[in-house]
């Protein structure tokens, strides 16, 4: 108990919250990002441009089979190389993990699409309604409420997989923690712990939140 006493004194807690904002600061942005380009590639999937959709296909396909930690590697060591520009720690995760949860969530967001039943497309354009109308008005408000739960468990991960961002040494939550009981060996559990449960509080606060808009969505 004198070990966990130790490990959690103030100075340690401070450091770990100040590595839990990092993870909170890349997630937001990642996300807000993220599902901008989603959004548009799931489209775009969607609509079957010709030639267009194939490309933002292909592309979407290669980056969803890639690994996030390769992904990581190229941004932050191979883009310099590529485009003369190095980008600190912070805006490389930012920019590796929006490109792979964009992907992601283009595949989430055509699918979304896709199960909404095409007669419902069909009868809106019957009823005089213009394509994007009918989009608009009539398909995304029903494939949201089906996207919620698969979007919303994959910014879960994007959360959870922030931690593979030590590998360039962004100072996150779990970098934080690992300077801590690198310290002190004996630190190691604690700080597992207190991990584990800084993690839960913020992707039980996304279920929650899931939750509530899947309840007011089937209530509208």
């Amino acid at each position: 108990m004198n070990t966990f006493a130790q490990a959690y004194q103030w100075v340690n807690l401070r450091y770990l919250l100040e590595g839990l904002w990092i993870t909170v600061e890349v997630s937001v942005i990642s996300i807000i990002f993220s599902f901008l380009i989603g959004a548009v590639f799931g489209l775009l999937r969607y609509m079957k441009i010709k030639y267009l959709s194939m490309i933002v296909g292909f592309i979407v396909d290669i980056i969803r089979n890639l690994p996030l930690l390769l992904i990581i590697f190229f941004t932050y060591f191979g883009l310099p190389n590529i485009l003369g520009v190095r980008f600190n720690t912070l805006w490389a995760t930012i920019i590796a993990m929006t490109v792979f949860e964009s992907a992601m969530l283009a595949e989430i967001i055509r699918s979304g699409i896709l199960a909404v039943d095409r007669g419902q497309m069909e009868a809106a354009r019957s009823n005089g309604l213009t394509y994007w109308q009918a989009m608009y008005h009539i398909i995304l408000p029903q494939a949201i409420k089906k996207m919620i739960p698969p979007i919303v468990s994959q910014f879960i991960s994007l959360v959870k997989d922030t931690s593979l961002a030590t590998i360039i040494v962004l100072p996150e939550l779990m970098y934080h923690a690992q300077v801590i009981y690198g310290q002190n060996t004996n630190f190691m559990i604690p700080m597992f712990l207190a991990l584990a449960v800084l993690y839960f509080i913020v992707c039980y606060a996304l279920s929650l939140l899931s939750r509530f808009l899947d309840r007011k969505l089937s209530e509208a």
